[in-house]
């Protein structure tokens, strides 16, 4: 089970606390193939793998075969031991750059990319695709045929269009149609929020694993949760509120310490506010995380208010 690469969220220590319940790889946020734009703190801490479990992946998104050729070359240099390709991303600011999803509509580009990459390492290169461009568009089958002639190792196909972005549900046809082009490994990606699911998805589409994405954010123990389903059939016992309350403190910490004080408040914001779906009541408590100003008040609030529920349970 793969943790899906989300910008702003898969941070170093995102992946860590991923990783250590389960998620078999966990890609890095995507890095843009401009090797100008490397120098801003934003793509250093992107490129920050220290301490970090292997094998460590790194996402490249542009649109010039040479220039991500080159970044993927760099990244294995650097300590990369996976090169994914991101022909995925619906963002406006990717795709009217002709990047990400963009390049769906383009299978002769497809190839020139991915040729040029793959031919570039000597590690792995993978790829993740959506369903195609828009709803009469769904070209997934060819690309992913394209893709395993180009030698791709592994394919990943998040179950909508890029016109869909992330309205309506995911639909897993087009996956099961990729499969039946393709004997390198598929991973299906969108709409995996729970152990059944999971099952469900890997059944109909033939894939050999699934990639789990928003419903990791704030439950990051769900790749435990699913791994146990899959294996088994049967249910992992539930966490106790008190070990959830431990990981979220650990992983508080980690943010403080790799981003420092200003940024990693800020940067435990959106974490906390994911955190607070678990907490029955969390309105007041959500309200003093987010407007603690430093990280001292933001830990202690975060530690009173998730201990207490912790508490109820064992009360």
């Amino acid at each position: 089970m793969l943790l899906a690469p989300m910008a702003g969220v898969t941070d170093r220590p995102f992946r860590q606390l991923c990783r250590r319940f389960g998620a078999t790889l966990a890609p890095a946020e995507m890095l843009s193939a401009d090797q100008r734009l490397w120098s801003s703190s934003k793509s250093q801490r992107r490129m920050n793998h220290e301490g970090e479990p292997q094998p460590r992946v790194v996402q490249l998104v542009g649109s010039e075969p040479g220039e991500l050729a080159d970044a993927a070359r760099i990244n294995v240099d650097l300590g990369a031991q996976i090169i994914d390709i991101n022909m995925g991303c619906p963002a406006k600011k990717v795709y009217n750059r002709h990047c990400g999803s963009a390049l769906l509509a383009d299978e002769a580009l497809v190839e020139r990319i991915l040729t040029a990459v793959v031919r570039a390492v000597s590690a792995p290169v993978t790829l993740k695709i959506r369903t195609g461009t828009d709803p009469a568009q769904r070209n997934a089958p060819r690309i992913a045929a394209l893709a395993q002639s180009c030698g791709i190792a592994a394919l990943a196909i998040h179950g909508r269009t890029r016109a869909d972005l992330f309205r309506g549900a995911a639909e897993y046809e087009t996956i099961r149609r990729a499969r039946g082009c393709i004997a390198m490994p598929l991973i299906a990606n969108g709409d995996i929020d729970t152990p059944q699911r999971a099952r469900e998805v890997l059944d109909f589409t033939g894939a050999e694993g699934v990639m789990i994405g928003r419903a990791a954010q704030g439950a990051p123990w769900i790749f435990r949760d699913v791994n146990a389903y899959v294996a088994t059939n049967q249910f992992a016992a539930p966490l106790l509120r008190a070990s959830k309350t431990e990981i979220i403190l650990q992983h508080l910490e980690s943010l403080y310490e790799f981003y420092g004080e200003h940024t990693g408040v800020r940067m435990a914001r959106k974490h906390l506010g994911w955190y607070c779906r678990q907490h029955s009541e969390a309105s007041e408590l959500r309200r003093r995380l987010m407007a603690a100003e430093d990280s001292a008040s933001q830990f202690s609030a975060a530690k009173q208010g998730f201990g207490q529920w912790a508490e109820l349970q064992a009360a």
